[in-house]
């Protein structure tokens, strides 16, 4: 029996007053109270608790939402795009109207059994994540191996940017050879620019260093050499280096399988740009702040050869506008504030500084708030109409 029953009982049915039942009990004499108080309203269901369910949840999703999510989440499947709960909220918010938190989103697909629990995958915070500053201070290159419908095997070579995580170029070939990857790195360094540097795995067309003991330069080396450009490679049997490369591949090969198998390398080329250019231009990228990799790309000034440190007093700085609508620079060992402006109050922005020409760039959306020649003799920096 349960307590609430004993006190009602004992009171109704024993005679017992409302102090002695919360004396016998244990219980307050405003419990007893109000369990009876129920007891005459409400009968023999006063023995148990009433649910703590809210009467009214003003924010909990209508069953018309879930579909529409459910929907989402299998037409983005079916068309081999991404389809996670902060995706689908993007496409919600974006084509919609809608805002549904990525939280609600994952509830109600695992409640339509959608997604599939992996304890065992690594938590992304256990990542250490590196990213360029600028477009074209580093790319990206790697290829991987795709199988055309007669199931003869052919490759596909890649170039990313990777701060804006832009493909530059997607081509397919019979075989990739270093005259290849030379060729479509000139055809894409001729189109977006030099880079500063790239990043490759160890593989033969990109580097000759394990080759054997035979030494020398393979014809890549030697043409980034001669351009000034740095070349890393990563370490053996760890592809997490070229990390965006990897995760672009396995995006695109997910893709691929959603679609007719292409008869020729020149079908496959087609379905490689119909990609390159949803991926480019229209899908949202979570680590871009579910930006596409075009905005990303041209918000700040590209870089080319001479990387990042051209001169003693070439740096970036990220820095958040101040309530007072000001920066803090120290130069030379003295602090200056430069005025930005109160309605820019609490904006990240980076700081191009290349010795006293000054350049603040919002961060959110490649704005230029303020380009200055600073004033060595000045604390302040005022703005200027």
């Amino acid at each position: 029996m349960s307590k609430r029953r004993a006190v009602i009982l004992a009171v109704a049915v024993e005679g017992l007053s409302q102090a002695d039942a919360a004396r016998r009990y244990e219980v307050s004499e405003a419990t007893v109270s109000r369990w009876l108080a129920r007891y005459r309203s409400d009968g023999d269901t006063a023995f148990e608790p009433r649910s703590r369910r809210p009467r009214r949840s003003p924010m909990r999703i209508t069953n018309e939402m879930t579909e529409l999510i459910v929907d989402l989440r299998c037409r983005l499947v079916a068309e081999g795009l991404d389809a996670g709960p902060e995706t689908i909220a993007w496409h919600l918010a974006t084509h919609h109207e809608v805002k549904v938190s990525p939280a609600t989103i994952r509830r109600r697909l695992v409640e339509a059994g959608l997604v599939t629990a992996n304890p065992k995958k690594r938590p992304r915070n256990s990542y250490i994540r590196f990213e360029a500053d600028l477009p074209n201070e580093t790319w990206q290159s790697d290829f991987t191996h795709w199988r055309l419908a007669d199931g003869s095997d052919v490759e596909i070579l890649t170039w990313l940017d990777d701060h804006s995580r832009y493909a530059l170029s997607v081509t397919a070939h019979r075989r990739v050879t270093g005259p290849i990857v030379v060729d479509t790195f000139a055809a894409t360094s001729a189109d977006q620019g030099l880079p500063a540097s790239i990043l490759t795995d160890n593989g033969m067309v990109f580097t000759a260093r394990f080759a054997g003991g035979r030494g020398g330069r393979n014809t890549l080396e030697t043409t980034l050499a001669g351009l000034g450009i740095v070349q890393k490679h990563s370490r053996p049997n760890h592809p997490t280096t070229c990390g965006k490369v990897e995760r672009f591949q396995q995006t695109l090969k997910r893709w691929l399988t959603q679609q007719v198998p292409p008869g020729t390398i020149a079908e496959l080329q087609q379905l490689l740009d119909r990609f390159v250019d949803e991926y480019n231009h229209r899908r949202p990228h979570a680590s871009l702040g579910r930006r596409t990799p075009t905005v990303v790309y041209g918000l700040l000034p590209k870089t080319g050869p001479t990387g990042t440190g051209a001169g003693p007093h070439h740096r970036l700085r990220h820095d958040r506008v101040d309530k007072t609508g000001a920066l803090s620079l120290r130069r030379n060992g003295r602090m200056h504030h430069i005025g930005i402006g109160r309605t820019h109050a609490a904006k990240r922005v980076l700081m191009l500084i290349d010795d006293l020409d000054i350049r603040v760039i919002d961060t959110a959306t490649g704005e230029l708030l303020r380009h200055l020649t600073l004033n060595p003799d000045r604390n302040y920096q005022p703005r200027r109409k």
